[in-house]
């Protein structure tokens, strides 16, 4: 049985990623509580902040509470996963996989919500809605959250690599001619110094600036599907 590449990259940045909130945990732990926070406390700090109260916002202080670790660990994960290819590694989020599995614990909580608030009556009365014929719809839509999700991050993580694999191609191509042409003629290999020229910006947009902005897409949707499902009275209690 062949074990995909993948699987050592996730394996590699699950580690990593749990060393560093060990080694965080410890520095909040040791600092001061009534001192001004310093060094990677400050960004850290901010992060917990914004991210609780975009979900407070959307689900309210009590649901906040207990959404907020999940979220961020969350983030930092889809982030990294989609920019850790600038390290040469492939990105785990390329893989229909890792995010059909992302996606299935945010529909799983949202069912989760759904169950607590309505009830199972209610829950299994929502398939009839508004008329019985509408059963087999409301049971494709009642998936279908998960399968747009998963595709979305997988479709734009997996077009930027390739895009990106195409541009050092035909930057090799422009090399190599450039080579031929001054040359007079070559063969074989040549280094291709037309791509350190173009690559850093590309890279900027389709590994990082990509990356972000799919990572908020994942996350806002997470935390708005979740609220939706949260009456106004639970939100405010």
């Amino acid at each position: 049985m062949t074990i995909q590449s993948d699987v050592y990259t996730i394996i590699l940045e699950t580690i990593l990623m749990g060393i560093a909130i060990i080694a965080l945990s410890k520095k909040f732990d040791k600092a001061d509580p009534m001192a001004k926070p310093k060094g990677i406390l400050t960004p850290v700090l901010w992060a917990v902040e914004t991210v609780h109260k975009t979900c407070r916002d959307n689900v309210g202080e009590k649901t906040a509470e207990k959404l907020t670790p999940y979220v961020l660990v969350l983030w930092a994960y889809i982030f990294i996963s989609n920019i850790i290819s600038l390290f040469g590694l492939s990105s785990p989020t390329s893989n229909l996989s890792v995010t059909l599995l992302l996606a299935f614990l945010t529909w799983l909580m949202i069912q989760v919500v759904e169950l607590k608030y309505q009830g199972i009556g209610g829950y299994l009365h929502g398939f009839l809605e508004p008329i019985p014929v509408m059963l087999p719809m409301n049971i494709f839509g009642k998936f279908s959250t998960m399968v747009s999700m998963s595709l979305r991050l997988f479709g734009n993580i997996l077009c930027g690599g390739i895009m990106m694999q195409l541009i050092y191609s035909f930057c090799q191509w422009i090399s190599t001619s450039l080579v031929s042409l001054i040359t007079g003629g070559v063969s074989g290999t040549v280094f291709n110094f037309i791509a350190p020229l173009v690559a850093p910006l590309l890279h900027a947009y389709f590994d990082l600036f990509a990356g972000f902005i799919q990572t908020l897409v994942f996350v806002t949707l997470t935390i708005v599907l979740i609220g939706n499902d949260i009456p106004d009275e639970a939100k405010e209690a």
